[in-house]
């Protein structure tokens, strides 16, 4: 990745964190940092958590855009607005829990359900969701297009908790409102149908996998 980075720009200035990102080199990670865009893995909830509380903290701003079946839902999270933890409420929950709440709060219009052909494919105790090529292209756009307007001070920046998901193959946009978060009445009832039903799907794929 560093390497084609440099192709397309040679002047660029990497800092290469071979070890990863944690506690230890958390500060020197996001020094001299004016705004932090999520790459990170669907499921990497420990990280994502420990990196948008440091930017919170440092009052850096921080986007995050989900690739979600043929279309995108960006959460940008200001200083001084609602901040991850208070919207996605994921704090002291199980690995199980938290993909639900990042899921559903993501995107609470849900628009990429309706096309979802085999439902088995969401399978979160297997770290497996679907998404496509194009889910990621639009990700990198609208993420990239929401971190100039913020850098530039130009355009009206949707922050938490409100955001935006765009699907590509419905050709619609929404605009959420989550006042809240997920501690929003209505969400947690749509919390509550995807657990159930997520939780059914973990039930059985258990069942069929017993010896007999």
């Amino acid at each position: 990745m560093q390497a084609m980075a440099r192709d397309i720009n040679p002047e660029l200035q990497i800092a290469v964190f071979a070890q990863g990102i944690g506690p230890a080199n958390m500060d020197a990670f996001l020094d001299g940092v004016d705004i932090y865009i999520d790459s990170l893995d669907f499921f990497a909830f420990d990280t994502r958590r420990a990196v948008f509380a440091a930017c919170y903290r440092k009052g850096i701003p921080a986007v995050t855009a989900a690739p979600l079946g043929m279309g995108t839902a960006v959460l940008s999270f200001m200083p001084g607005k609602m901040s991850f933890d208070d919207y996605f409420q994921m704090q002291g929950q199980s690995e199980f829990e938290q993909g639900i709440r990042f899921l559903i709060g993501l995107a609470p219009a849900r628009l990429h359900g309706s096309y979802l052909v085999d439902p088995s494919r969401v399978r979160l105790d297997l770290k497996k969701g679907p998404s496509t090529v194009m889910a990621c292209q639009l990700c990198a756009g609208v993420a990239a297009t929401e971190a100039a307007k913020i850098l530039l001070g130009r355009g009206k920046v949707v922050c938490a908790p409100r955001g935006i998901h765009y699907d590509a193959y419905r050709q619609e946009l929404k605009k959420t409102w989550l006042p809240g978060g997920n501690r929003n009445p209505l969400q947690k009832i749509k919390l509550a149908i995807a657990r159930r039903m997520l939780g059914q799907k973990l039930a059985t794929a258990e069942k069929q996998h017993e010896p007999a």
